[in-house]
């Protein structure tokens, strides 16, 4: 019996021959340059900013978490930076308010607190969905967003418990002049989560 060959085979044997003489030329496709404005460009740039912000309040979160006065002051800078002065911050759950405060200082007394029993915790950011409603003019003034995150969080009682907490942050932000992008509104709400016990 004759072994066929491929159909692709005479392609390859095509290639083999050409390569010496610049084949990769000859198949290269042109290029298509897409410069986007200054707009959108400002916008990515927002955009990415903004979603920084959620990421920078994990980052803080766990500090607090860390229950020691080193990692509640570094936790606490970080907040002052991400959350304007006048801040409205609440975590709900079913509709209801378990948690809330005014302002990033209020807002470290009550993660400090409820954080307090663990030894460790670890905030994870998922899925961001940011929308811009309106970008800063050239004076720095105005700018408003939107944002849902995704979150899950670990957190260890050692000996005792591990909980896992499913939630998503809905935030409202808005740009501060000489500052940047800041959250104003922020709410917290538990969607799921599981408690077991070691």
């Amino acid at each position: 019996m004759t072994p066929r060959l491929f159909p692709i085979a005479p392609a390859f044997l095509l290639l083999a021959a050409l390569l010496p003489f610049g084949a990769s030329a000859a198949l290269a496709t042109p290029s298509v340059v897409v410069s986007p404005s200054p707009e959108a460009l400002a916008r990515t740039v927002a955009r990415q900013e903004i979603e920084y912000l959620r990421r920078q309040y994990a980052r803080a979160t766990d500090l607090i978490g860390l229950n020691t006065p080193e990692g509640i002051a570094e936790g606490r800078a970080i907040y002052r930076r991400i959350f304007a002065a006048d801040a409205k911050i609440a975590a709900t759950e079913g509709g209801k308010t378990g948690f809330s405060a005014t302002g990033p200082d209020a807002w470290v007394e009550v993660a400090a607190k409820a954080l307090a029993v663990f030894a460790t915790t670890q905030h994870m950011i998922g899925t961001q969905l940011v929308e811009i409603h309106s970008l800063p003019d050239a004076d720095g003034k105005g700018g408003e967003a939107s944002m849902t995150s995704y979150l899950q969080a670990w957190h260890d009682d050692p000996g005792r418990l591990v909980d896992i907490f499913i939630g998503t942050y809905h935030d409202t932000v808005r740009y501060t002049p000489g500052v940047g992008w800041q959250i104003y509104a922020m709410e917290l709400e538990r969607v799921a989560g599981q408690v077991t016990e070691r």
